[in-house]
């Protein structure tokens, strides 16, 4: 199994590089169709990654990955699970890209919002489609209600 690269993105300028010798792979039969080979061939692929000792996240990206992965995690370990394809060398594949990607998004610096103000045009269309609003409702009432 070859080393885990992460492309470059927000978080991570020069992408990161988990080694193989930190991802766990374990296979199982998939659940679900696929003929004869279903019950024989352990086509599911389950890769896990312990985010607590991975080299490949410094301090600042492992304590950002733990805090938005904490949902996913079970102790520090992530764990993907890949059964789409009926071949196991693909949902390898499919799991590698899969965690690659969540690693990515969950390196990414957290964004500050700059508080803006309403403006002035849409301050006035609002007022005035609460109005067509309430001429349409008092257009529904009885004659004579005044």
């Amino acid at each position: 199994m070859d080393d885990l690269h992460v492309r470059p993105g927000p978080g991570s300028p020069r992408g990161m590089r988990v080694p193989a010798n930190e991802l766990v792979e374990q296979f199982s039969h998939a659940s679900g169709p696929g003929g004869q080979g279903v019950n024989t061939a352990d086509s599911r692929v389950q890769l896990s990654l312990d985010l607590r000792t991975t080299t490949a996240l410094d301090d600042v990206q492992r304590e950002r990955a733990l805090k938005r992965l904490a949902g996913r995690l079970s102790g520090t370990v992530l764990t993907i699970s890949a059964a789409e394809h009926r071949s196991q060398r693909m949902n390898r594949t499919a799991a590698r890209l899969r965690l690659a990607g969540i690693l990515r998004d969950a390196v990414v610096p957290p964004t500050t919002r700059r508080a803006t103000r309403v403006t002035n045009g849409a301050r006035r269309r609002r007022l005035e489609a609460k109005h067509r609003r309430a001429e349409i409702k008092n257009a529904r009432r009885r004659p004579g209600s005044d």
